[in-house]
């Protein structure tokens, strides 16, 4: 296939819109059923780079829920413990433990299931029957995968009435070193971002705690890789080989890490007794379950609890989980990680991070003002790395 018409471009108004090879060359892809967009098309190229560069790093399969261009979360096939199948609505799911690419793709759609609601799929491996059972029930725009297996392709197309969009990529594919785009008549030329995140990329401790355990290594690797990949500004939290918490596109450092520290909060506290306990009505679907325990954890918690509100989802009214509840439970939690795009320019990044439990960082340094910054780690106790390297996405 040398192109595919798209219905649209971004906007129905932008017409016509298609991909190709400006070399004329095929393109890597096959449709295998559906009519992606092109939105889903940017959501696909990204998301297949970065599952494909966490493989490579780590060893371990890699999914990634992808929302706007930029990761809800990206997670690699380690097996979930009880409470948190509960958290991410997988306790039920077959032969789950036995199958490592499911258990990356649960973690990945269960880490912010508010924003990963019609999310696209990348799989850095093969689709299979575990694997596509879990995306099945869930409200998706589609998938890209290397490959899949006759019974996970068989599920995959029975959802949205047979109009589910999968794409196959392959995976010896090697794009062109230098990549060009055009804004408002004008194109832009680079070379590609082609820069390797691996361990090595975590020697230049510059806190007086240099101690960086294995998983944590493991956990800023994932996190750094899915930054590459994030609309900047962009900093995110990872813990157990899954980002929990990615803050993309603000303007400034500081509310991004607000904003990716209290997703990290919510995905930490959905995996309290008090949250896997709630008693929903039966019958009571997934996304409505997600919105309730959204507003739950929330400041507006009343919303779903006043007298007769908490009718429609609970068979019996829930106590308040109160801010000083959620903050007593969050103060016992350690060893997160967090890595940032770009340098953290004030200690209050690293101050508000340490409310979700941050241990370990990495970020670029170069800020004027990196030793305010290491003294806050100190400070804490954190052991931060200076990777050198600044991860723009744009």
């Amino acid at each position: 296939m040398k192109e595919f018409e798209l219905k649209y471009g971004c906007n129905p108004n932008q017409k016509p819109a298609k991909i190709f090879m400006e070399n004329g060359e095929d393109l890597p892809i096959e449709i295998l059923c559906g009519r992606p967009g092109y939105i889903n098309f940017l959501d696909a190229f990204n998301s297949w780079q970065l599952v494909r560069e966490v493989k490579a790093a780590t060893g371990l399969p890699c999914a990634a829920s992808f929302k706007h261009v930029s990761p809800t979360s990206a997670a690699v096939g380690i097996p979930l413990s009880d409470q948190l199948k509960k958290a991410c609505f997988v306790d039920d799911i077959e032969g789950l433990d036995q199958s490592p690419m499911a258990c990356a793709y649960a973690r990945a759609r269960g880490t912010d299931r508010m924003c990963s609601f019609g999310d696209w799929i990348a799989l850095s491996d093969e689709c299979d029957e575990v694997t596509a059972s879990i995306i099945k029930r869930e409200v998706s725009d589609g998938i890209i995968a290397p490959g899949y297996t006759e019974a996970a392709l068989a599920l995959l197309k029975g959802k949205k009435k047979g109009n589910y969009n999968i794409v196959k990529l392959d995976p010896g594919f090697v794009p062109d070193p230098v990549e060009k785009k055009q804004v408002y008549g004008i194109t832009f030329q680079q070379g590609r971002n082609e820069f390797k995140i691996d361990e090595s990329l975590l020697g230049n401790m510059v806190t007086a705690n240099k101690e960086l355990p294995p998983e944590a290594v493991r956990d800023l690797i994932v996190a750094l890789i899915t930054l590459k990949y994030t609309q900047s500004n962009s900093v995110c939290f990872a813990v157990d080989g899954q980002a929990i918490g990615v803050g993309a596109g603000q303007q400034s450092r500081i509310h991004c890490t607000r904003l990716a520290g209290d997703k990290a909060d919510k995905w930490l506290l959905r995996q309290s007794e008090r949250v896997t306990s709630l008693p929903f009505k039966p019958g009571l679907g997934r996304a409505d379950r997600d919105n309730t325990i959204d507003v739950y954890l929330s400041e507006d918690w009343s919303d779903v609890l006043d007298e007769g509100v908490w009718q429609n989802y609970f068979t019996e009214r829930p106590a308040p989980f109160t801010r000083e509840e959620k903050r007593e439970y969050l103060s016992k939690i350690s060893g997160i990680s967090l890595a940032s795009d770009a340098f953290f320019p004030f200690g209050d990044n690293i101050i508000r991070a340490r409310r979700s439990g941050v241990s370990y960082i990495a970020e670029p340094g170069g800020s004027v003002r990196d030793d305010q910054v290491i003294e806050t780690c100190d400070k804490y106790g954190m052991a931060m790395a200076f990777t050198g390297m600044r991860l723009f996405h744009h």
